[in-house]
């Protein structure tokens, strides 16, 4: 449910850019270091959102790659505890198990 809000919300701030862009047509002097560059401002705004979500995206990328390899590196360390100590988890299922042995049914 997550990902289709923010799949609907970037669909709405994409439609809104686009407007304003469409919009804003006129000329504009653009000064880069090296010199200086008339650009119609529709180009320079879409440029602008577009280089900004390659941006946010390769972080994004970037942090899930992390977060891959951290859980990878975690479930090696719980295989090796598992083999160290013997522990083997409770079927997900098996109520017997999750209850402490010691205690018995009430009675009433």
């Amino acid at each position: 449910m997550k990902i289709q809000w923010s799949l609907i919300l970037a669909l709405v701030f994409a439609l809104i850019t686009a407007v304003f862009a469409v919009i804003n047509v006129d000329p504009v002097q653009v000064n880069l270091l090296f010199g200086s560059v008339s650009l119609p401002l529709i180009l320079l705004i879409l440029g602008s959102t577009l280089l900004g979500g390659i941006i946010i995206g390769s972080f994004g990328i970037y942090r899930g790659y992390r977060l891959q390899k951290e859980v990878k590196t975690l479930n090696a360390k719980l295989v090796h505890i598992q083999e160290a100590t013997g522990y083997v988890f409770p079927a997900p299922g098996d109520t017997a198990a999750a209850a402490p042995e010691d205690m018995t049914p009430s009675q009433e």
